[in-house]
């Protein structure tokens, strides 16, 4: 039981009360028209954050919803930080990029707040997870509201902290409502608690609005997560007293008596008395008045330093999209007249084995990818090597695993997420586009993102439309990711390796079809940098540029044309995001026409793009118009004969080449 000294109530109280008057100001500069967007306030709640973090220290990483205020100032965020940021000021804890619901002090362990319900439950099981791969003793704390556990963030989240003994806090700010729908209403179980048993972890029922409970609480689960025992659940019953958001009607779904009602129960109010109680120390009521006094002059100069901050400079609204480039050394350059021939899978396992040997950080999650090796032997081997945390087999829950990687990098490993069959990947769609391609931007990069998304894509096994989508065209449009889709066993380790090197989230899609194909490939290290095309062929009549399979589809048929006076130069950009497009042009200023063949549709995708940027850039250099050669715009169907037909084959990408020639 932890002890409840004069000291502890004061610094609980003044905690609570740089929240509630932080708030409180927030929420007179929304209607001065300071604040430009949401403000979600914590009032009411303050018991909560406070009862929690007064047990964390920086090395502790806390992960938080959209009403993240009072998460922030008790992690210890300075107010002027925090009212910066919602002014939208370059002294903003997020310098202007967040606002109200995107908060990031990676300083303080404070691994920010999101707008989207339910994430934090799973980055909190990445900072869990580093915990172990790290050994470093750190504890991560989810705070999310009820609404987030009727999401399948929740049910994923707690099972894999439960099933790993993740030293994690799942902490239920249950303050009855999600936005304006009743907990009474949406959730057939009314306790949240209750729920932990589920998982085989221990759940407390809380008073939120006591602190004290939830300071012992608190102490006790972080105690038994920092000796290894696993995560705990926290349902601390507590109500927001002001509106959802500032601005919003706030009495079409409850009434003004309930609110009042609540208001009786202010946990700051609650706190005072806790002081007379004969367990406890008394305080004297005067420390109390000066402690509010203290605050108010220091909410007061934070507003005003605040307001006076300058605006962020408009050359920053592009920066920290990607971590600085990584510049290869020389000697890590790729070797001239490799004799050695192997697989394209023995490539990419070889540089895996490499990459996990010599960095300590690097751990794979996946299903079947531990002691079975992966379903395409993507991780054969390793598992003898290093063992059930670094190979993880993971439940079937894409979204979470996907989650809990975003959160892993955040804390300082760094994940690599087998998805067997890309198609799996969306599945964790909103992971990938709203969490792990977006923080380090959201965080002015002070937050790294090295995650490795890998998954086989392509059609030619008769695996119908779920195990044979191919989807770089979509990913690359999302600013953040790094997509790499390589066609040469060769090319594949190189560009595997740099992925496992830089600093930014990328998706490596591996054709299925490719798997077993085999080149000479340079033994020793070398990487390969994202965005250089390689040339395979040389020619002069046409520029075709192709990608993974169509790759070796159109080399196969080159030799025929140059048979019939059809010189082609063949260009494997090998990485979709970033696209090497100078090494494009300087060939099409050679030939004069450009053709792309791709197995994905042409709408929209990564054939449109080129031909986009080539009107562009290289309009002069055309003696004919662009062409596309593409797959059909359908899903993958399961007969040979259905399947054969929705894709380029060599001979339909001969002939439009000659087509192309002739105009």
């Amino acid at each position: 039981m932890s002890s409840i000294t004069s000291q502890v109530i004061l610094d609980l109280y003044r905690t609570m009360q740089i929240i509630r008057q932080t708030e409180e100001e927030l929420a007179r500069c929304h209607q001065r028209g300071l604040i430009h967007g949401a403000c979600h306030t914590y009032v009411g709640q303050e018991a909560i954050a406070t009862g929690v973090c007064a047990h964390l220290t920086k090395s502790d990483a806390v992960f938080s919803t959209h009403r993240g205020h009072g998460h922030a100032l008790a992690k210890g965020l300075a107010p002027v930080s925090l009212i910066a940021e919602l002014f939208g000021r370059e002294l903003g804890c997020s310098r202007g990029r967040g606002g109200s619901m995107h908060l990031f002090s990676p300083e303080i362990g404070l691994m920010g707040t999101s707008g989207i319900v339910g994430p934090c439950i799973l980055q909190a099981c990445g900072g869990g997870y580093s915990s172990k791969i790290l050994k470093n003793g750190s504890v991560a704390v989810a705070f999310f509201g009820d609404g987030a556990v009727n999401n399948g963030a929740f049910h994923e989240g707690l099972n894999m902290a439960a099933i790993w003994k993740l030293p994690v806090l799942f902490v239920c700010e249950n303050n009855q409502f999600a936005t304006e729908v009743p907990f009474a209403y949406s959730s057939s179980n009314a306790s949240v608690a209750s729920r932990a048993a589920n998982y085989s972890m221990t759940g407390y029922e809380l008073d939120g609005n006591d602190a004290i409970e939830v300071y012992r609480a608190a102490s006790e689960a972080v105690a038994r997560a920092r000796k290894g025992g696993g995560p705990s659940l926290l349902e601390c019953k507590t109500y927001r007293t002001r509106a959802h958001a500032e601005g919003m009607g706030d009495f079409t779904y409850r009434t003004r008596e309930e609110v009042d009602q609540w208001k009786e129960r202010c946990p700051i109010a609650r706190l005072r008395s806790h002081s007379s109680d004969p367990d406890f120390k008394t305080v004297d009521t005067a420390a109390f008045d000066k402690v509010d006094e203290e605050i108010k002059e220091l909410v007061r100069q934070s507003r005003t330093q605040a307001e006076a901050s300058p605006e962020p400079s408009s050359d920053s609204a592009t920066s920290n999209i990607y971590a600085p480039a990584r510049v290869i050394p020389t000697e890590r350059e790729p070797k001239p007249n490799p004799t050695r021939v192997i697989t394209f899978a023995q490539a990419t396992l070889e540089a895996l084995t490499e990459e996990m040997a010599s960095n300590p950080s690097i751990f794979v999650m996946g299903e079947g990818i531990g002691v079975r090796g992966g379903n395409f032997l993507t991780t054969k081997g390793l598992y003898e090597l290093h063992g059930p945390e670094r190979l993880c087999d993971t439940p079937i829950c894409e979204r979470g695993f996907v989650g809990l990687a975003c959160g892993a990098a955040m804390t300082g490993t760094r994940p690599v997420i087998d998805f067997m069959f890309a198609d799996f990947v969306l599945d964790g769609f909103g992971e990938i586009i709203n969490q792990i391609a977006k923080m380090q931007y959201m965080s002015s990069g002070r937050l790294r993102m090295p995650v490795l998304l890998r998954g086989c894509i392509g059609i030619g096994h008769s695996a119908a439309t779920h195990h044979s989508g191919s989807y770089y065209g979509m990913l690359a449009q999302v600013p953040g990711l790094r997509v790499i889709v390589p066609s040469m066993a060769a090319d594949a380790k190189g560009l595997l390796k740099h992925a496992l090197r830089c600093d930014d989230p990328v998706l490596f899609l591996e054709h299925r079809e490719l798997l077993q194909t085999k080149e000479p490939v340079p033994e020793g290290e070398y990487e390969i940098e994202f965005g250089k095309a390689r040339v395979l062929r040389e020619g002069k009549s046409v520029t075709v540029v192709a990608l993974a399979r169509m790759v070796h589809l159109t080399l196969s048929i080159c030799d025929r044309l140059e048979a019939q006076g059809i010189s082609v130069e063949l260009i494997d950009p090998r990485t979709v995001n970033p696209l090497d497009t100078d090494t494009i042009l300087e060939s099409l200023t050679k030939t004069g026409r450009l053709m792309v063949v791709d197995e994905a549709p042409a709408h929209c995708g990564f054939s449109a793009e080129i031909a986009a940027r080539m009107a562009d850039i290289g309009f002069d250099e055309l003696d004919a118009p662009i062409k596309r050669h593409t797959g059909a715009a359908c899903p993958t169907p399961y007969s040979p004969s259905l399947e054969k037909v929705v894709v380029p084959s060599a001979d339909s990408i001969a002939q439009a080449i000659r087509e192309l020639v002739e105009e």
